[in-house]
């Protein structure tokens, strides 16, 4: 019997925007189910705005076709190996723009071979975002294109609150089901 295919979209989702949908909804035509992985805490970033409750609301509230998981580690690797514990015999596949999957996969881990041991563990299917990526020819085996509609490029959460704080239109962004709140919790001051 082949293993499910899990897809996983790990983010902060501060908050959830019109293009983390457009990520699951892509995925589904690759994996079996998607999770959105929400972690308490990032290594590199601090989150303000929406607390971890308000952000697993939004999702809630934004509807689809996924499952919300939340959990200590926010790293992918750490993220994996949450997950593995709970769906354990699925083949995980990290759900990413370009830009992160260059971030991933270039990041220096501190010891030589570990993005090919991480991959063992898990894939990365990668959507393109201002760009295409290209992976390196010893990881692409595990690195796979995810066709997504145009126009999400420059769609960001950090562009929804950046639109917010600069008094501009930003609500065509994020799903209706969660204007209101959105507006409740990045109100300008």
């Amino acid at each position: 019997m082949a293993a499910k295919r899990l897809g996983v979209l790990a983010g902060a989702f501060n908050p959830v925007t019109k293009a983390h949908l457009a990520l699951l909804d892509a995925s589904l035509s690759i994996v079996d189910e998607a999770v959105c992985f929400v972690p308490r805490a990032y290594p590199h970033k601090d989150i303000h705005g929406a607390s971890l409750e308000d952000r697993i609301e939004m999702l809630r509230r934004a509807g689809g076709d996924y499952q919300i998981e939340t959990g200590e580690g926010g790293l992918f690797i750490e993220i994996a190996r949450h997950l593995r514990a709970i769906h354990k015999h699925a083949d995980l596949y990290f759900i990413c723009g370009r830009d992160a999957a260059e971030r991933v996969v270039n990041w220096n881990y501190g010891e030589p071979g570990a993005i090919e041991r991480m991959l063992d563990e898990f894939h990365l299917l990668v959507a393109a975002r201002q760009g295409d990526y290209a992976a390196p020819e010893h990881v692409r085996h595990r690195i796979h294109r995810l066709p997504i509609a145009a126009g999400y490029d420059e769609l960001s959460s950090s562009e929804v609150r950046r639109r917010i704080a600069a008094g501009e239109p930003w609500e065509h962004l994020v799903p209706e089901s969660i204007v209101d709140m959105v507006r409740r919790i990045y109100r300008a001051p």
